[in-house]
This record gives C-alpha cells, structure tokens and sequence, in this order.
C-alpha cells in the first residue's frame, strides 16, 4: 500500500471518529442551549466557513436548468427536518442509542427506493430490514430511563423520524451528485440551514450567556464536523473507489457508542447488547452488492 493510499484510509477513517462524535457534542450542547439554537448557530458557524473557501468551491459549479427543486428538496430533508428531529431526539435518548438508529439508514433507503424508485429488492434485505427494526424495539424498551436517556422511548422515536428525513435527502441526492460536488451540496445545505433555523433560533429562550465549553462544541460541530469531515471524506475519494469510502460508514455507530461511553458515561445493560448485535446482524444480512444508490453520495448523518 502506498503512501497516498494510506493516507486516504487515514482520512477516512478520521472522518468517521468526527461524525461518530458529532452526536456527543450535539448531545452536549443541547443540555445547555435550545435545540434550535445549538442548530442555527451551528450551521451558520458552517456556512461562514465554506465562505471562506467560497471561491476554491464554486468552480465547476454550473447550475442545470430545473434543479432548484432537487436542491429546495434536499434542502428542506436535511438540515432542516433532519435536525430538528434529531437535536429533539438526543434531549430524551442517549448518544449510543441514536447512533446505533443511524445503522438502519441503508436498510431503509433500500426499502424507500423500492416503493418510490421501483428498484427490486430482495429477500435478504426485507429479512434484514425486519431483524434491524425488531433490534432497534428491543434496544428500547429494555434499557432504563437515565440521566443520558430521560425518555428513551420518545428520543429513539425522533431519531428514527430523523432517519426518514435523511432517506428522502439520499434519494434526492442520488440525483445530484451526477452534477455537483458534494462539498458543493454540503455548502447549500448551511446556507439554507442557517436561514431555515433563525427564526426558530429567535423564539428560542436565550441563556444570558453562552458557556466556553458550550461555544467550544458550537465551534466543533460547524467548524471541524462540517467542513473537516467533509474535507476528509472527499480527499478519500479522488484517491480510493467509492465503495470502499462506502464501506466505512458502517463505522460511524460504533464510533458513536463508543465515546458514549468514554466520555458520557453511558452503560448498556446485557439486553441492549443483544438487541445492538440484532441490528448489526440486519445491517449485515441486508447488505446489497450491487450499490444501487452511489457511494459517494455524502452521508446523510451529519452529526
């Protein structure tokens, strides 16, 4: 293996352990700041920054006739339905369980394509599809409410809803990634975010004052999540195929669940373990070789 090559596994590797720990900083600063804030300011912390880089971005960037509603649709999906899903969710559900509904992400985005776009699916998906879901059940009702999950219940509900945002946005995407980057993509969704969730960030009630710590994870998640992750995933892919860059998504709820319970102190009991291993189990069995949506679609998680 060559050194550029090691490089971009590398690279893609860190982008995994950002967006695996995106969840803990989101969980974080939501303890402190509204959902709507924490959301506004941290997408407008992004789109500042891919202003900066605004004039690097916007070359080759030729819009196509008809596109807006492809863009306005992505748009509205992620980040706008999405996180205000999923910035709800982690106020009542632990970081490890959301992560973990982030899994089912691929299941179900072959089972949308197979109502909306008509593309067949086969029997192993729809089984594991079904084993994935009863996993995700069984993680839920079996763990205790907590500190890091008041309302596991509700918050795993949310989160699930997140991820039907996030299938319509990979549907959409599907389609645009033929004709814009998805740095570019990326970018949009910031801008859109920002001017989305202002008005909701204004009828939020406002801390007298923000917290060091609190700023610090604001500037972690628009600044190193946004731009970084995204950087790191598209330097991968100008050097490895696709599917491989693909491959490592698979990573991201294990990242997540892990520093859940580094630095949140979350434990699982023995019967959410099972229940972890159902989903894994699902994700695995459903596994569709044939990629019928483009790996370099930008994952629709965020963080």
């Amino acid at each position: 293996m060559d050194n550029l090559v090691l490089r971009s596994h590398l690279a893609l590797l860190l982008a995994m352990v950002l967006w695996g720990s995106s969840f803990i900083a989101l969980k974080l600063a939501v303890t402190d700041l509204s959902p709507m804030i924490v959301v506004f300011m941290r997408m407008a912390i992004g789109a500042i920054a891919f202003l900066t880089v605004w004039p690097w971005l916007r070359h080759g960037f030729v819009y196509q006739p008809g596109d807006w509603k492809y863009l306005l649709g992505m748009a509205l999906f992620e980040p706008c339905l999405y996180f205000i899903f999923e910035a709800q969710a982690l106020r009542y559900t632990s970081a490890g369980q959301a992560g973990m509904i982030t899994a089912m992400l691929p299941l179900m985005v072959a089972i949308a394509a197979f109502f909306i776009l008509k593309e067949r699916s086969g029997w192993r998906q729809w089984l594991g599809f079904g084993i994935a879901v009863t996993g995700v059940i069984w993680m839920t009702l079996t763990g205790e409410d907590s500190e890091q999950a008041p309302n596991a219940l509700l918050g795993n509900f949310l989160e699930f809803l997140a991820m039907v945002s996030a299938v319509g946005y990979t549907l959409l995407v599907k389609h645009l990634t033929r004709r814009y980057s998805a740095f570019l993509l990326t970018a949009l969704q910031s801008f859109v975010g920002t001017l989305f969730f202002f008005p909701l960030a204004l009828a939020s009630p406002w801390p007298d004052q923000i917290s060091l710590s609190t700023f610090g994870l604001l500037i972690y998640l628009g600044l190193i999540i946004t731009l970084g992750a995204y950087g790191l995933y598209n330097y991968s892919l100008t050097h490895l195929k696709a599917t491989v860059a693909a491959g490592y998504t698979n990573l991201l709820p294990v990242f997540t669940l892990l520093f859940s319970m580094l630095l949140l102190g979350e434990r699982l009991v023995l019967s959410q373990w099972l229940a972890i291993g159902l989903v894994f189990v699902g994700v695995l069995l459903s596994q569709d070789r044939s990629h019928r949506i483009p790996p370099e679609v930008p994952p629709a998680v965020t963080g």
